[in-house]
């Protein structure tokens, strides 16, 4: 027989007796905090390698090296994340990337920084990345009661817009103002604040797999995985759409800026406006409950490749800060849907190896739209690789329409699986 969950509790009012719960609240401001030092990373490393090298195909290749480590390990983190605590990977994770960006911001402020240097560190970042990400994921039911996830997963959707909002326009400012290297630095002292407010987290009882070691788990998390045709179609259709928007928006994007608008300062000001989106899209989400939650999802990813267009243009700095809110808003209602799916749809023994599975495939082709994108800037021009981007975001996620499961999945529990019923997960 399939899960039964309570009767879903929506509005801020079951936010806020949520927040009231110290183990939700610390993971709460971990989130913010980690997503304020995290938004900052990006728009220092871009314009701190631009200026180092003036080279945007260097830029995408210091940033490629983290999305493609985190890959490179993302599946064995999930499975130890299913296995072990999912806590202490979170602390581990965290003290990691703390050390790292340290080690990133002392060679910032040397001015010796070499690209082979920054391309190693950030390698070791995406380590730390694939420790954390699946073991958050799988955290959040151990703290939060089941009727309460879309609020909870709203709220921590919030708090990782509003940070991010906050973090990417400090970010420019502070870049402009006094480098990059202290961009970096204050993420990692966000790293180490994050983890000790993780630290003091009491979840409930971690159910674990008792299987005989990793490889036997990891096969077991893509049965699960591949049992649920809504959450690998729309996993593939964010592979070739993360393509698409970290090569247009994290690379491309900051160089549009460098060469055609204020610089560093006017591109803290579009990212302030995605994360102001986030934002709105979040609170949006705590209230808003949709009969087909992942049609709706689905349907907010066309905004995605709204800044883009601008971009391409590019449209004057408000307007490209319009879209960019627009694409935090249908990014961050996703986010919302999709979580918590996530959390009432598949077996809580394996959600971090699901989850795991779901970051690799979501971002396998990222660090090839990375990396390629710095190139195809410099050899076909920005715009017409923004708009390579735009397609990249449209065409799959008209695709994946298709797909009835997509279109019909609701708030109740799927019937169960093998892995559900006690099978091999």
């Amino acid at each position: 027989m399939g899960r039964r969950v309570s009767a879903p509790q929506v509005g801020y009012a079951a936010g806020i007796e949520q927040l009231r719960d110290p183990g939700f609240r610390r993971l709460f401001i971990a989130r913010f905090i980690s997503s304020f030092g995290s938004a900052m990373a990006p728009v220092a490393m871009a314009f701190g390698v631009l200026h180092l090298t003036g080279s945007a195909t260097y830029m995408g290749v210091v940033i490629a090296s983290q999305t493609a480590s985190q890959v490179a390990v993302q599946l064995f983190a999930g499975a130890l994340a299913d296995r072990w605590s999912r806590k202490r990977l979170i602390v581990g994770g965290d003290i990691l990337a703390a050390t790292v960006q340290t080690a990133m911001a002392f060679l910032l402020f040397s001015g010796d920084a070499e690209v082979w240097q920054l391309c190693a560190l950030m390698a070791v970042n995406g380590i730390a990345f694939a420790l954390m990400w699946p073991a958050m994921v799988g955290l959040v039911p151990l703290v939060v009661p089941q009727e309460r996830l879309q609020p909870a997963n709203a709220l921590l959707s919030l708090a990782q817009a509003s940070a991010m909002g906050l973090g990417g326009a400090a970010a420019g400012m502070i870049v402009a103002f006094a480098g990059a290297g202290w961009a970096i630095a204050v993420d990692a002292a966000t790293f180490a604040a994050s983890g000790l407010l993780i630290a003091g987290i009491r979840p409930a009882a971690q159910t674990k797999s008792e299987s005989r070691n990793l490889l036997h788990d990891m096969r077991d998390g893509w049965r699960e995985f591949v049992s649920h045709r809504w959450l690998w179609a729309i996993v593939l259709q964010f592979s070739v759409l993360f393509a698409g928007w970290n090569g247009g928006f994290m690379i491309v994007g900051p160089v549009v800026a460098d060469r055609h608008l204020g610089g560093p300062e006017d591109w803290g000001w579009i990212a302030g406006a995605l994360g102001a989106g986030l934002l709105a899209g979040g609170a949006l989400g705590m209230r808003l409950v949709v009969k087909r939650p992942m049609l709706v999802a689905v349907l907010a990813c066309f905004g995605f490749a709204i800044p883009l267009a601008l971009l391409a243009l590019p449209a004057p700095v408000p307007v490209i800060a319009v879209g960019a809110f627009l694409a935090g808003v249908g990014g961050e209602l996703f986010g919302v849907y999709w979580f918590t799916a996530l959390h009432t749809h598949v077996a809580p023994e394996a959600l971090s190896r699901v989850s795991a599975y779901d970051v690799v495939g979501s971002i396998a082709l990222a660090p090839l739209g990375e990396a390629l994108a710095g190139p195809a800037a410099e050899a076909i021009g920005t715009a017409a690789t923004l708009w390579i981007a735009v397609g990249c975001i449209t065409v799959p996620t008209l695709l994946v329409l298709l797909v009835p499961e997509v279109r019909r999945l609701g708030h109740a529990p799927a019937q169960a699986t093998g892995a559900e019923s006690g099978g091999s997960a």
